[in-house]
């Protein structure tokens, strides 16, 4: 996603201004490699689909959802409207892209109002007629070439487009979606951007060990995977307690993630939902067990 060229204003992408809707605004951000697969978000889309129904279902009028950056193809855009039409029948998706020759493919495929596509970044803008703000906003494989630092302003400046209740998730998967983790951010009573949750995925079949998602964390933990930090001491947990449930191998990977999910639970960890989710190849944990210190 987000625009090429010369960052102008403050060195991160948080800011406020411009808002959408104003004639003499630009997106905000830069653009990206914009490297995108076929089902390469599945797992994400699948989690948002479980863990976000109540959010999708509360409006009376259709929902709209926001994938941020899609990239070259407008391929996920359309995966996910699919995905999601089984909780909310009539949800509306668009695809924001910095880039116009990226919104031009998306529009040769659009079907609005139920999939538009519009040039954007950051700012989150909607098409006339969808509503005035998105209730959730997917950003997946953008803020991995950002600065640490440019994190917080990111999220503040799509959380504060949210409407009330709203979900942002971030995150960063692998080239064909075997490895993923995001964070599920809301916003504070205070307007601040607040995360609630890390969600690890792996494509369970052949996994040698739940620590090689290190290196597809988001932006805001990647850095954070060294000692004396959670996300550090949860994947090392996550190997000992893999190691340990060895032996259920045999009966299959989908068992031995669930002994491993029992296990951290058991020690302490604040791991969310039970074996329906982890045998999926899921893991979600409270924000504050990981959370860069």
């Amino acid at each position: 996603m987000l625009r090429a060229g010369r960052r102008t204003g403050p060195p991160y992408p948080g800011r406020v201004t411009p808002r959408p809707g104003r004639a003499h605004g630009r997106p905000v951000g830069t653009i990206t490699r914009g490297t995108t697969n076929p089902n390469r978000l599945r797992r994400v889309d699948r989690w948002m689909a479980w863990a976000l129904r109540d959010v999708l279902r509360a409006p009376s009028e259709p929902p709209v959802v926001v994938d941020l950056g899609y990239g070259a193809s407008p391929v996920t855009v359309l995966e996910l409207a699919g995905r999601l039409r089984a909780v909310r029948p009539d949800v509306r998706l668009v695809g924001v892209e910095i880039d116009p020759e990226r919104v031009a493919r998306g529009r040769a495929v659009a079907d609005p109002p139920r999939v538009d596509f519009v040039l954007g970044g950051f700012e989150v803008p909607v098409p006339p007629g969808a509503g005035a703000a998105p209730h959730v906003v997917r950003a997946f494989n953008v803020l991995r070439q950002y600065a640490e630092e440019e994190v917080t302003g990111a999220w503040a400046q799509v959380v504060d487009r949210l409407v009330p209740g709203g979900v942002l998730v971030e995150g960063t998967c692998d080239e064909v979606g075997r490895l993923a983790a995001w964070v599920d951010v809301r916003r504070d009573a205070a307007g601040r951007p607040e995360p609630r949750t890390l969600t690890l995925a792996w494509r369970l079949a052949g996994l040698e060990r739940p620590s090689v998602v290190a290196e597809r964390l988001p932006k805001a933990l990647i850095h954070r995977n060294v000692p004396g930090e959670g996300v550090h001491a949860l994947l090392a947990e996550l190997d000992s307690a893999w190691a340990r449930h060895a032996p259920l191998a045999g009966y299959g990977a989908r068992q031995r993630l669930v002994a491993c999910a029992e296990d951290l639970r058991a020690r302490g960890w604040p791991v969310h939902h039970g074996p329906g989710r982890w045998r999926l190849g899921e893991l979600t944990v409270g924000w504050a067990a990981v959370a860069p210190r």
